[in-house]
């Protein structure tokens, strides 16, 4: 597959969107004949995969958008902000950057605009689209979000070989579980409504363990929550995000977590966790997979819903998802197909040959990749973590 340059994007880019309005955008609000401005918020670190992208559609497209402000929060306290500026009439958020956490809990107090089917007419066939595990995402956002990035995502455990022995590395649960007892206070992981890995550990647990329904954390994961108030005797404390503990591990103050293929490899290129750390596996474990979506609150305007679609639709194209190799923060990041390495930027090349590990292509081809929880069974599962397992013990 040819790689494509920056001007080659570009200028693709701008016969995309040069393209005449024709009765495909029926049910959709037509492109504005003004520029709009855009405020884009990111509550999952998805700008690191998507926002050099997102900039070249702005810098396209000076008649559509007039200039687009990205701003950072954290999932938990973005959908209280939404609902408040909502309240008031006065939403400053047009975009929103999510995992399945603040996707999940923004469908549980109705924030989101219903995209998928009832905005299809701007968008990409996705199911043509999308690699089978994105689509497969793609459909637990029950619509309100579009798929921009994916992953296998985990569980994995990453350790300092300074600290844990390869022979020593835990190969089971229970295995874990008795390092974790003989190593007090050395394990650690983060809240599960603020972390990728953290969430990737809960619902994993439940195929490791055999649990009754890995789908039902309320009535099948009797297991699981017994497995984590024990694990939990032995912890510390749960960081409020995973680069908090990441920051820990890399400074030696703990010598094992919970990782995922992202935050194995992105914190190696940054220096935040030594290069020479390592990762092992469960045996017998699925993955749990990940996505990050685009979603826009209720309120937005339609000039600018309609440059939102438009910004998706070229989100989703090769050329845009490239982009979201970069260093290594979501591996591999690309949620639609055809889209090798070989087109990502140089950097990103660089970043995931000397920093990736050539054991993920084996252990994603041969090992299960299931959906995570249906978004309002996830708000309750992190409920459940919070009342039974670690809500006493998070580090502010």
């Amino acid at each position: 597959m040819i790689r494509l340059t920056r001007r080659q994007t570009l200028a693709g880019l701008g016969a995309m969107t040069a393209l005449p309005i024709t009765g495909a955008w029926a049910a959709s609000p037509p492109l504005p004949s003004a520029p709009v401005a855009l405020n884009v918020i990111d509550v999952a670190g998805n700008l690191a995969l998507t926002q050099k992208a997102m900039q070249a559609y702005v810098d396209a497209n000076p008649k559509l958008v007039s200039a687009v402000t990205f701003n950072k929060a954290t999932a938990p306290e973005l959908p209280g902000k939404i609902a408040a500026e909502q309240a008031a009439g006065r939403l400053d958020i047009d975009l929103v950057l999510s995992g399945t956490d603040a996707l999940s809990a923004g469908i549980a107090q109705n924030l989101w605009i219903k995209l998928v089917p009832d905005h299809s007419d701007a968008l990409p066939d996705l199911d043509s689209i999308y690699l089978d595990p994105a689509k497969k995402m793609q459909a637990l956002s029950q619509g309100y979000g579009v798929t921009v990035t994916y992953y296998p995502s985990g569980p994995l455990l990453e350790y300092m070989p300074d600290q844990v022995a390869d022979v020593d590395v835990p190969k089971t649960a229970q295995g874990l579980l008795d390092w974790a007892k003989a190593n007090p206070n050395k394990f650690i992981y983060a809240r599960p409504a603020n972390s990728g890995p953290g969430r990737t550990f809960m619902m994993g647990l439940p195929y490791i363990l055999g649990d009754k329904d890995p789908m039902d954390p309320e009535n099948g994961w009797d297991k699981t929550w017994a497995y984590l108030q024990e694990l939990g005797k032995y912890i510390e404390y749960y960081t409020t995000g995973t680069g908090a503990l990441m920051k820990e591990l890399g400074e030696g103050t703990r010598a094992m977590t919970v990782t995922t293929t992202g935050w194995d490899i992105n914190p190696r290129v940054l220096g935040t966790v030594p290069a020479e750390a390592k990762v092992g596996k469960i045996d017998g474990f699925h993955w749990v997979a990940d996505a990050h979506y685009m979603i826009v609150p209720k309120g937005v305007s339609d000039d600018k819903l309609a440059v939102l679609l438009d910004l998706m639709k070229y989100m989703l194209t090769p050329a845009a998802q490239a982009y979201t190799y970069d260093q290594g923060y979501f591996y591999p990041g690309p949620a639609v197909k055809e889209v090798p390495l070989s087109m990502a930027p140089k950097e990103s090349q660089d970043a995931i040959n000397q920093f990736g590990r050539p054991e993920y292509a084996d252990w994603i081809a041969n090992n299960p990749i299931e959906v995570p929880l249906e978004p309002l069974t996830m708000v309750k599962a992190f409920d459940l973590w919070d009342r039974k397992v670690g809500g006493n013990q998070i580090k502010k």
